[in-house]
């Protein structure tokens, strides 16, 4: 009798131990990996930055085994929609032509854009007028490269695969002025690379262009993912898990910009 309990214990066991495998959830989120503080690869070869730290706890959050891609942003919207990976942690403004493609988390962080210029370019006023005839560098497929087409037409607009190319350009004076995210401008400026330049003008804040704040990018159909991803990021705003994770990178606090 006692072997025959034993035996059904064992067989109830293994039988939860397999449903136990089988439900575990595995996720791909992509990012850039040319985005830095964001997203961005270090010294060691792996891909670190906020959105890292922020994509991990967010799967820990919902019970996920999670692992990051790096992807190329022109191509990071089509390669969430033919299934390549299952969200996008990438610091993507929300916007209403993306909104389109893909569905949206809540904001994680409030975004604004600004013009990045050399230290003794003299130029503090921005206007199609004022830029007429300036080189103006902005990342390929970017709001801030919808933000120059639709301000300054009459410019000679450069568009670049990536942030980490702009800089380059910026910082050896192949362009006169940069347009890029408030924070990682910051960021830029006070670096080697970026000593030669400064952050130019008041910051762009127009929903047209910078949206709703930073999303993470999800299918449209994955209704009950996005919900699941909402829970986690009121979850870790709301334990003070967010502050330590911004302290990290930031001296402002980047859910509010102050």
């Amino acid at each position: 009798m006692m072997k025959t309990y034993l035996k059904t214990l064992l067989r109830g066991a293994a039988l939860c131990a397999s449903l136990s495998t089988a439900s575990a959830e595995s996720l791909k989120l992509a990012t850039e990996a040319a985005y830095p503080p964001f997203n961005y690869v270090g010294t060691d070869g792996k891909i670190e930055g906020f959105d890292i730290d922020f994509g991990m706890e967010l799967c820990k959050r919902i019970g996920a085994d999670c692992e990051f891609v790096a992807q190329d942003w022109d191509g990071i919207i089509p390669g969430l929609l033919t299934k390549k990976y299952d969200l996008i942690v990438a610091s993507m403004n929300i916007t209403e032509p993306r909104k389109k493609q893909v569905a949206f988390s809540d904001p994680y962080y409030k975004t604004a854009m600004t013009h990045i210029v050399a230290k003794d370019s003299g130029m503090t006023e921005f206007s199609n007028e004022t830029m007429k005839g300036k080189v103006i560098g902005a990342q390929t497929g970017s709001t801030q490269a919808e933000y120059v087409q639709a301000k300054y037409p009459d410019a000679d607009i450069r568009l670049y695969p990536s942030q980490v190319e702009l800089n380059l350009d910026m910082s050896n004076g192949r362009i006169d002025v940069m347009l890029g995210d408030l924070l990682p401008s910051i960021d830029f400026v006070k670096t080697e690379e970026g000593a030669c330049c400064e952050v130019a003008g008041p910051p762009i804040v127009d929903p047209a262009f910078v949206g709703e704040g930073a999303g993470i990018a999800l299918r449209q159909e994955d209704t009950a993912l996005r919900e699941r991803v909402n829970k986690a990021i009121a979850e870790i705003r709301a334990d003070g898990t967010f502050k330590k994770l911004n302290d990290k990178y930031f001296t402002i606090d980047i859910y509010t910009l102050q």
